[in-house]
């Protein structure tokens, strides 16, 4: 009786969370081959097909088709060629807040008010320019908040370093505290920007919107520019003497995460805070991509439909590459009532890790979602994620 009433309160109250935002927009199904016309002679048909000839059944065969492409391709889809233009920027941080409601504009208000007053400390940023371009100039610079490593007196310590990717429509500041911590385990911490978000929102949106849409071409654009932008942050890492690399990915930036450590050896630890096997399955059935969803059910594609139209980025797809580092230390964090990511999806995960014979620990929190940001479950996940962490890098230095 009473685990019912748990499970019907914590639904409940993701539902609420999930629902809180006013500032969602359903937008009209695009399929976007324009995005993906550079990459395949598929998407660069496509693209020049008048829309009235471009009839949902045949346009959702097609950008199959191109995924089909990505997965056969893959290590061309994911190479770039390493930035030329590194750089650290000095400026004071700001929230870049995400939502309408009064609380975050009036937090919002208040950190531009410190910066003006000069009583808000300024932090330094990577900053250069991705490899993968797009239409939009601010997204095409990627930032990443820097957390140097601190000094040590440990002679001969290989320096380490972790890339941290939070959620989807996740504000500047989400994910701080986490670097921050790092930073007290001897480690340094690029809190990285995903595209479409914060400084690299185009005007336009309210949202990160474009991160994850109802176009699907730039959907996956998107998800190939932040692979390689991660890639790219550890090139600049490694410039600066690191020697050691993990990952941290929250949600859609966990997704991220797991593509990026499945092309790029160098990543030794990571951590995956929500995980799904596929892309599609999480946009059709998550409460969070509700409006996302509106517009493939508009025009009569069914969730096996969106399963084949986002398989290319899909941690299924990569699977067994990313089990081939037998030597990487893995950590799955899942929620018992989670309505984003479902709990069928993560489980799933676990399966293939356990067949593949991963290197991973896997961890419960008994919330949803939306929830893990909430208190106490965001310390019960901090604490997942912290000693996780702690310990990893620990045996990463050969230390017990």
């Amino acid at each position: 009786m009473l685990g019912k009433w748990y499970a019907d309160w914590m639904v409940r109250w993701e539902t609420a969370l999930t629902t809180r935002d006013t500032n969602r927009v359903v937008r009209p199904l695009e399929w976007g081959f324009d995005w993906l016309s550079d990459f395949s002679a598929t998407a660069r048909e496509w693209a020049r097909v008048p829309d009235t000839e471009q009839t949902p059944h045949k346009a959702m065969l097609a950008m199959a088709a191109v995924n089909r492409e990505i997965i056969a391709r893959a290590d061309e889809f994911y190479g770039y060629i390493v930035p030329a233009d590194f750089r650290l920027e000095e400026r004071h941080p700001e929230l870049y807040p995400t939502n309408v409601r009064p609380e975050t504009l009036e937090q919002d208000r208040w950190y531009r008010e410190q910066a003006a007053e000069g009583k808000l400390e300024k932090a330094q940023f990577l900053r250069f320019t991705s490899p993968v371009r797009t239409r939009y100039p601010e997204n095409d610079i990627v930032n990443a908040r820097w957390y140097p490593e601190p000094t040590h007196k440990q002679p001969g310590r290989k320096k380490q370093a972790i890339i941290v990717m939070p959620q989807w429509n996740a504000d500047a500041f989400s994910h701080n505290a986490l670097c921050s911590i790092f930073n007290k385990f001897g480690i340094g911490a690029l809190r990285l920007s995903k595209p479409y978000h914060d400084i690299r929102r185009p005007a336009e949106l309210e949202r990160s919107d474009y991160a994850v849409s109802s176009n699907v071409g730039r959907t996956i654009a998107a998800a190939r520019q932040a692979v390689v932008d991660i890639r790219s942050c550890i090139d600049w890492l490694a410039s600066q003497g690191y020697e050691q690399f993990g990952v941290l990915g929250t949600s859609l930036g966990s997704a991220y995460a797991f593509l990026a450590a499945a092309f790029d050896s160098r990543i030794q630890v990571c951590a995956f805070n929500h995980a799904s096997m596929q892309f599609g399955d999480v946009v059709w059935t998550g409460q969070s991509t509700r409006h996302v969803r509106a517009a493939f059910e508009s025009k009569g594609l069914t969730q096996n439909d969106v399963r084949s139209i986002f398989t290319g980025i899909s941690p299924a797809s990569v699977m067994d590459r990313f089990a081939a580092e037998t030597s990487r230390q893995t950590l799955v964090i899942h929620a018992t009532w989670d309505l984003t990511f479902l709990r069928e999806f993560s489980l799933q995960v676990l399966r293939e890790f356990r067949e593949r014979r991963v290197n991973f620990t896997s961890r419960v929190l008994p919330c949803g979602h939306y929830t893990t940001g909430e208190t106490p479950y965001k310390y019960l996940d901090g604490w997942y994620v912290g000693s996780f962490i702690w310990s990893a890098y620990r045996r990463m230095r050969g230390v017990r």
